[in-house]
């Protein structure tokens, strides 16, 4: 560093553009942290073998996420449009034909008619808080229970998967779908960019450019928890659960782009409209939640990973058991300090749920409340759209915003600190034995096993209405016409894995799109300004 070239401070510029200090074996476009790091694996968190938890010392991973939570203020990174409305949920007491019990000792599930208070938020994902409802993205389905045990947040979207499976890739992800950081332009380059290095997230596309990318309304939409979770029963014995809500008397809707399109030309608050003018008419909109179960394990007889986001868990052999249904009957009565200041993490879990190893959620379970803290701030669980509706007792003091002190009656003030002889606070009993998850392998980085990244993208492909096809492939030879050839190239390259006709019509799709644009349009030179929703 030339130091007389910072205006004779050692310390201005260091770390910066003008810094061109280096490693060894640092390249001008090698990769690091903040700390001045090299990042030698950028792809995969650090796991006890390759499918088990992620540690606390993914220092890459917490930095990163971290940061990508903080990226903007003060309005959601992600999900930042978004609707909202009261319910409850009531419980079946079973799950399907048997007693709920013999899988989890979640008090909410266990009596049928029993009545737990929800709020839900709907949004869309990649876009901002006034973007138009009618954009292609998945759509956010985020519940919290108020239960008797505390809350209970199940945060998810209206498609059952998701494009990546390691959450060191996240903030990677959307900032590829956001747009251009010098120009704040959006194109489907920067998205399939990514995409066309990320094979998994095939399956993910193949729903997202169909008509399921663009449900028509946030009544008429399926929800999904996307990650794998546990339920454990009193016994501490644990299965693998996936939870998956279905609307029961509105049905389900999606829209094509020609329709999407003629809507936005007149109302861009469609889906909020239609939610609230539902509610407010007595025309409550219903859904039932059903579980998938699968043995706690490794289900080898799979040709996937069932903990792997990127797949669905064939509802054929793994049925949809019903457990209960919601609905939604009260709108709120301030937007800004119920559905904007709502904040959900999925690691918000009551006794007789639990996590799985899934990477993505272990990441997002770090993500999530971390972000709440950041955007809605410190004590954002006082706000009586998050407070648990039961007493709160705990140590945590002070912070922006403390609104009360969350002391229990009797509680000595002076004692802010666990134990104590004193009148402080006190371990609760345990009401069921302990799930304890055995492990024995080595700390690695690397991707699971059974990635088998292109099999359930040409099932789902197969599995579409011909008229969803004809959606799918256009939507796609559209938005891949603007984007560079070995982009094009590599992407078209995934959907004949897939399914060799799916490949062959995008194909076509895109040649007639380029040929319209005349010989390829921007196509060559990446700067088509084409959005479709991204």
């Amino acid at each position: 560093m030339d130091y007389d070239k910072v205006k004779g401070n050692p310390v201005a510029g260091t770390g910066g553009p003008g810094d061109g200090r280096m490693g060894t074996g640092e390249g001008e476009l090698t990769l690091t942290n903040r700390q001045g790091h090299p990042i030698k694996d950028n792809q995969n968190v650090r796991t006890v073998g390759s499918r088990g938890p992620t540690t606390l010392e993914n220092y890459h991973l917490l930095e990163k996420i971290s940061h990508f939570d903080r990226e903007r203020i003060p309005e959601r990174v992600v999900h930042a449009r978004g609707a909202g409305a009261h319910g409850y949920f009531e419980s079946y007491g079973k799950v399907g034909d048997e007693p709920v019990s013999k899988y989890t000792r979640a008090k909410l599930f266990q009596e049928p008619g029993k009545r737990t208070p929800v709020f839900v938020r709907f949004s869309t994902v990649v876009h901002g808080g006034h973007s138009p409802e009618t954009l292609r993205d998945p759509r956010g389905f985020a519940v919290k229970f108020y239960t008797e045990d505390g809350n209970w947040d199940l945060v998810g979207n209206n498609l059952k998967i998701f494009f990546i499976r390691d959450p060191l890739k996240f903030p990677d992800m959307v900032h590829s779908f956001r747009p251009d950081p010098v120009n704040q332009l959006q194109t489907p380059e920067r998205m399939f960019d990514f995409l066309s290095n990320t094979p998994e997230a095939t399956h993910m596309v193949t729903f997202l450019f169909s008509p399921w990318g663009i449900p028509a309304n946030y009544r008429q939409m399926q929800g999904s928890g996307v990650n794998t979770y546990k339920w454990v029963n009193q016994q501490g014995e644990a299965v693998l659960v996936k939870y998956h809500w279905e609307p029961l008397k509105q049905g389900i809707k999606n829209l094509t782009q020609k329709e999407a399109d003629a809507i936005q030309s007149t109302d861009f608050n469609h889906a909020s409209q239609d939610l609230y003018d539902a509610i407010e008419n007595g025309d409550y909109p219903e859904w039932e939640l059903c579980v998938q179960i699968l043995p706690d394990g490794p289900n080898e007889e799979l040709d996937f990973d069932p903990l792997d986001p990127t797949k669905l868990w064939d509802h054929e052999k793994f049925p949809f058991l019903k457990v209960g249904k919601m609905v939604l009957n009260k709108n709120p009565e301030n937007y800004f300090a119920e559905v904007e200041q709502a904040a959900f993490g999925t690691g918000v879990l009551v006794d007789g749920l639990d996590f799985s190893d899934d990477k993505l959620l272990q990441g997002r379970t770090f993500s999530y409340s971390d972000t709440q803290r950041y955007r809605v701030g410190t004590n954002y669980l006082q706000l009586p759209v998050n407070a648990p509706k039961k007493r709160v007792a705990t140590n945590q003091r002070d912070g922006q915003m403390t609104y009360f002190v969350d002391k229990a009656p009797g509680q000595d003030p002076h004692v802010n600190y666990e134990p104590s002889t004193i009148n402080g606070l006190k371990e609760a009993d345990r009401s069921g034995a302990e799930h304890e998850p055995h492990y024995d392998a080595k700390m690695v980085r690397q991707k699971i096993d059974r990635t088998n990244d292109f099999a359930q993208a040409g099932e789902t492909y197969r599995r579409f209405e011909e008229w969803e096809r004809e959606e799918l492939v256009s939507n796609l030879g559209g938005v891949l016409s603007v984007c560079r050839p070995a982009i094009r190239d590599k992407m078209i390259e995934y959907f004949t894995n897939a399914d060799a006709d799916y490949g062959r019509r995008v194909s076509d799709a895109l040649a007639k799109a380029l040929a319209e644009a005349g010989q390829g349009g921007h196509a060559a030179d990446g700067k088509g300004t084409r959005t479709d929703g991204y």
